[in-house]
C-alpha cells in the first residue's frame, strides 16, 4: 500500500529533526555576506560520496558550489559559474570528477531507451539496465544531453576547455582540473586540465 502524499516519510522527519537541532545552534552564521568569502567556486558531481565542505576545507559562507551528475559542465552550471564571478566575486574556479562515477555507467541512448518506456527507477545486472516495469514512459528523454563519458581524465579536460572557451567567461579565472579518489578521499590534479583552464 502506497502513502499518501500527505504522510511524511521516515526521510522527511529524519531532514527536519536534524535542521532543528541545526537552526538551534546556529549562531553569528546568519550574519555571513552574500559573497563567498574565500571567492572560489567548486563544480563537482552530485554523487552522494562527495562532501565538497569537507574535501576541500569549506565551512559556512566560504565558497560556491555547484553540482549536478557528473560535475559537467553544461549550459546551467556554466550559467551559475558566470554570476558567481560576475555578481559575487569568486575568481577562482575547481573542476572536480570523481572515480567510480555512474556517469561511466550507461550512454545517453541507454537513458533515453529506458525512459522511452518508463519513468520509474531502473536496476542493472551482468545483462546491462533494463526497466522493472514498462509503462508511462516519455519520448521527452530524446531532447536532453546526459552527458555521459567514458574517459574520466578526458572528461575533466573537456569541461574545463568548455569553461576557459566561452565568451561570458574572463580569460584571467584560473580553473582548475581534478578527480576526487573515492577510496582514498584524495584530490589529484589532471594536469592537462589545469593547464587548459590556465591564465595566458
Amino acid at each position: 500500500m502506497s502513502k499518501s502524499s500527505t504522510t511524511p516519510s521516515q526521510v522527511h522527519k529524519e531532514v527536519l529533526d536534524a535542521n532543528k537541532k541545526y537552526a538551534a545552534d546556529f549562531g553569528e552564521k546568519g550574519k555571513l555576506p552574500l559573497p563567498p568569502g574565500r571567492k572560489f567556486a567548486i563544480l563537482t558531481c552530485m554523487d552522494a560520496r562527495l562532501d565538497p565542505a569537507k574535501y576541500a576545507g569549506l565551512a559556512e559562507g566560504d565558497a560556491h558550489v555547484i553540482r549536478n551528475a557528473g560535475g559537467r559542465a553544461s549550459d546551467d552550471a556554466i550559467r551559475s559559474l558566470v554570476i558567481s564571478h560576475k555578481l559575487l566575486g569568486t575568481n577562482e574556479w575547481f573542476v572536480i570528477h570523481h572515480t567510480d562515477c555512474g556517469m561511466q555507467l550507461f550512454t545517453d541512448d541507454i537513458m533515453r531507451g529506458l525512459l522511452a518506456k518508463s519513468l520509474k527507477t531502473a536496476t542493472v545486472d551482468d545483462k546491462g539496465w533494463r526497466n522493472v516495469e514498462e509503462n508511462g514512459g516519455s519520448a521527452e528523454a530524446a531532447n536532453i544531453a546526459f552527458l555521459t563519458f567514458t574517459n574520466l581524465e578526458q572528461s575533466v579536460v573537456d569541461d574545463v576547455n568548455r569553461i576557459r572557451n566561452h565568451p561570458l567567461v574572463p580569460k584571467d579565472i584560473p580553473i582548475y582540473g581534478y578527480i576526487y579518489d573515492v577510496k582514498s578521499g584524495k584530490l589529484i590534479e589532471v594536469k592537462e586540465a589545469t593547464k587548459a583552464g590556465s591564465v595566458a
